[in-house]
């Protein structure tokens, strides 16, 4: 144990709270947490687990008298725990009114002061919009109507700041609006890429290309059975890249997808495609992207920070190119992106759709689109490309995901159990992620954990970011090495991880952790008493390339979530920042 940890381990039981609690507290506070939480015990509410009250009765146990309830320590941080509840429902900001009254929900007798103490200590930040659209104007009535009051909004300051500056970014990228090419020059130059790779596009794709060559922010949207369209796509946005010399720089959310993404291209051109893919984490370390064109796959994954990242690192007049899929789930960190640079309407919207003549999609495909309808139907799957398995417990679900993962799919598929990643929908319990990780860490590489609670050959999830990495990048720890530990990522990189906290068992991913990967096979796990969503079904089915199976123990609420639950909506402030830039 750290000297760090071990000095919050006496705070805390002073104040009568977990000493299990002392790890946390130190990533979430950084070395000098124990002074900071002796100074200051509402600081607990930084963990998303401890709820008001327990902080209040640790507050009373430590401060005695002086924890009073109007304490601005008190008051600053239920504010911030309530932003910080918000984030984790993917907001980005909270309306003034709306955190007012959430925060009052808390036993705050004045959240008014409660929100001011917030601002004071520098715990949230408050940002003014005024959007001017002129939707609900009528002209008809005489003269132009007085501009609204503005609207105040409270964020995390970090938070608040990456969607600021993200929509910054994006105003200074659209006020170029100089074009790569002209429309018949990017026409020519997509059918001579079509000839020269023996392949066709569609209408809708060429379309869409010509759009990217002539506007500078574009969102791209495409299906589940697009892969191959949407190579072919990329390889003439390459050559468009080419001709007008300006470069193209393909970035995908993760390594896995990087690799995924890579391997279609290979697939279309019959050999080297000439086009590189990087994962995110490897393009943002590499600085400052060059290209004229820069293209996000697996855009729906991508949050407002890490968005604000890619787009700070696009030079003046790059044209971004957003490809998304808009039945996926949005991403599991605060903002909706290009659903947000859509609703705007300060960008271009255009789609690559695949030809009808391809035939009927694949299995994979035919089920996720039926799921984006609101059914779940059995589908002709006759290379055992999907495969519904039925449980009645969670416990029956755990031991048929392992079994599929270490047997079923390796020895009737051919998928190496390495290949093969278990998405849940849920983190605890006999069937969520902690539980099959150890299942099949017991079984594929069982070992001491001598390295951090990890052993050489185990498969890890990153969870933090780091030189060459990102959250949401798996691998396989290799061992260690000076400064912390190898971990070798899908797309053959190597990285050095030097912080255990960075690092997850890797076998059994949430669909948050799993968006944005996509892998050869996938095992979705649908626990009983889990709440099911559309978008979070078609997600899972959509990280498959070859095959999934679907475990569901739900007892009939995987159909009636996909009939009946859609997203919830979020709150964010880009479409204002983008339409006041």
């Amino acid at each position: 144990m750290s000297e760090a940890v071990e000095q919050v381990s006496a705070v805390l039981q002073g104040m009568q709270a977990p000493p299990s609690l002392a790890p946390r507290l130190v990533a979430a506070l950084g070395p000098a947490a124990a002074s900071e939480l002796a100074a200051d015990p509402w600081l607990l509410l930084r963990l998303p687990q401890v709820t008001a009250e327990q902080a209040d009765y640790c507050a009373r146990r430590a401060l005695g008298e002086a924890a009073r309830p109007d304490d601005p320590r008190r008051l600053a941080a239920l504010t911030a725990h309530t932003l910080r509840t918000a984030a984790a429902r993917g907001h980005t900001a909270v309306e003034e009114k709306r955190l007012a009254s959430l925060v009052g929900r808390l036993g705050v007798p004045a959240p008014a002061r409660a929100l001011e103490a917030a601002v004071e200590a520098g715990a949230s930040a408050v940002f003014e919009s005024t959007d001017d659209s002129d939707d609900d104007f009528d002209f008809e009535e005489g003269g132009v109507p007085d501009l609204p009051e503005p609207e105040r909004f409270h964020a995390l300051p970090d938070l608040g700041e990456a969607e600021q500056r993200l929509g910054g970014h994006l105003v200074r990228l659209i006020s170029a609006n100089d074009p790569v090419m002209d429309s018949a020059t990017a026409a020519e130059t997509v059918d001579a890429a079509c000839d020269k790779g023996g392949f066709t596009v569609t209408e809708h794709t060429r379309a869409a290309l010509v759009t990217v060559a002539l506007r500078p922010v574009t969102v791209l949207w495409h299906g589940p059975g697009d892969a191959a369209e949407t190579a072919r796509a990329l390889l003439c946005l390459a050559a468009i890249a080419e001709d007008s010399r300006v470069g193209i720089t393909v970035v995908a959310p993760t390594a896995q997808t990087a690799a995924a993404v890579a391997a279609d291209l290979a697939a279309v051109a019959q050999g080297d495609p000439g086009v590189r893919v990087l994962s995110l984490a490897a393009a943002l370390r590499q600085g400052p992207i060059p290209s004229g064109l820069v293209v996000l796959c697996e855009s729906m994954a991508v949050g407002t920070a890490r968005a604000a990242d890619l787009a700070a690192t696009c030079a003046d007049g790059a044209h971004l190119v957003l490809l998304a899929d808009p039945r996926q789930a949005p991403s599991a960190t605060p903002g909706r992106v290009a659903e947000d640079i859509v609703r705007s309407r300060t960008a271009h919207t255009a789609e690559i759709a695949g030809p009808e003549d391809d035939g009927a999609p694949g299995p994979i495909a035919a089920l996720a689109l039926a799921v984006s309808e609101g059914e779940v139907p059995e589908v002709d799957a006759p290379g055992r490309e999907v495969v519904r398995v039925p449980a009645a417990t969670a416990e029956e679900a755990a031991h048929r995901v392992v079994q599929l993962v270490t047997d079923s799919i390796p020895r009737a598929l051919g998928i190496p159990a390495g290949e093969v990643r278990v998405v849940t929908a849920r983190e605890d319990g006999p069937a969520g992620a902690r539980a099959l990780n150890a299942a099949c860490k017991e079984r594929l590489n069982p070992g001491p954990g001598a390295l951090g609670g990890f052993d050489p050959g185990d498969a890890v999830l990153l969870v933090a970011a780091g030189p060459g990495y990102g959250p949401g990048d798996t691998g396989v720890l290799r061992g260690p090495v000076e400064g912390g530990v190898e971990v070798e990522l899908a797309d053959g990189a190597k990285v050095t991880v030097g912080d255990p906290a960075a690092l997850r068992p890797g076998w059994a991913l949430t669909v948050g952790a799993a968006h944005g990967g996509r892998w050869p096979a996938v095992v979705g796990v649908f626990p009983p008493d889990v709440p099911v969503s559309r978008p979070r079904v078609y997600t899972v089915l959509t990280r498959a390339l070859r095959h999934v199976s679907l475990v569901d123990a739900t007892g009939g609420g995987l159909e009636t979530g996909v009939r009946e639950t859609l997203a919830p909506d979020r709150v964010t402030r880009l479409v204002q920042i983008l339409r006041e830039g």
